[in-house]
């Protein structure tokens, strides 16, 4: 017996089938997921997200902030920089006016700044942020992205934040951005939210990393040692969230099997996977 809820992200379109907010939540639910997460538009659309949950009892577990502008924040004009803090900021009190406990957040965005590092513009910016997620009473879960050493920057920031700030463990970008590093080791008991998916790893020979490579596979479909990542899930008692998609990359193909599923098809076969990986995780708790 499993005691964590499991929750997915929503993910409309499947394939061919287009189904609005409301039905796509509803099958959810009858698939069996307990929970779900969204994606920022806007104020009305958090509303309705929030009614659906309430009537299907379903968990709104999070919601994904913007992340277009992040390195605005960082390498940005101070104009550019408020932009983007407003847009985060108006995500923190989108949730807050739904009662969604906790923003998804990245911090960096760019796979070609190598000459740039993470700077004190950033870090200001970011605990602007960080404050009045602690005002609105939300927590904020910095996800694992490309320039680790940005989240680092953040994460330190948010050790005089415990109660506001913690990290999101994407288990895919953990393979094809982060070489595979133990990421919620370098945080550890920092745990807050998760994003679970499969990938197979850096494509290029080099080792570059690139967003092409972020596939959401569903979980056994890719190079994921997933009895490690159910060890190192087992010290979190949270829900377990699945971040996937049925849409291929840029000249890629390997979600395109998912796109010729039904929604129901489809649904189906994540909740058999994520099943499986909680039962992993509760096998991990007991050893």
């Amino acid at each position: 017996m499993r005691n964590q809820k499991l929750c997915l992200a929503l993910m409309s379109p499947y394939g061919s089938a287009r189904l609005n907010t409301e039905e796509e939540i509803r099958l959810i639910a009858k698939t069996g997921f307990e929970g779900f997460f969204c994606g920022w538009g806007n104020l009305d659309y958090l509303k309705e997200c929030r009614r659906i949950a309430g009537e299907t009892g379903m968990y709104f577990q999070s919601v994904h902030a913007p992340f277009g502008r992040c390195r605005d924040l960082w390498h940005g004009t101070k104009e550019a920089a408020q932009t983007a803090i407003d847009e985060l900021t108006g995500c923190l009190e989108g949730c807050a006016r739904t009662e969604v406990p906790i923003m998804v957040s990245h911090v960096y965005i760019g796979f070609e700044d190598y000459d740039l590092a993470p700077n004190d513009f950033g870090r200001a910016n970011y605990e602007t942020v960080i404050r009045r997620a602690k005002e609105l009473g939300v927590k904020i879960a910095f996800e694992n992205t490309e320039g680790a050493e940005y989240l680092d920057a953040v994460m330190k920031i948010g050790e005089e934040y415990p109660d506001t700030v913690g990290f999101c463990w994407d288990t895919g970008h953990e393979m094809c951005y982060n070489y595979s590093e133990d990421m919620p080791g370098r945080y550890p008991g920092r745990l807050i939210a998760t994003h679970i998916n499969d990938n197979l790893g850096i494509r290029d020979y080099g080792g570059r990393t690139f967003w092409y490579d972020d596939l959401h596979l569903l979980p056994f479909d890719g190079v994921g040692d997933w009895e490690d990542i159910a060890r190192r899930l087992a010290v979190f008692d949270g829900p377990l969230t699945f971040e996937l998609t049925t849409h291929s990359k840029p000249d890629r193909h390997e979600n395109d099997k998912y796109a010729k599923l039904t929604p129901e098809e489809y649904l189906a076969e994540a909740y058999a996977r994520a099943c499986r990986v909680a039962t992993l995780v509760q096998k991990a708790k007991k050893a």
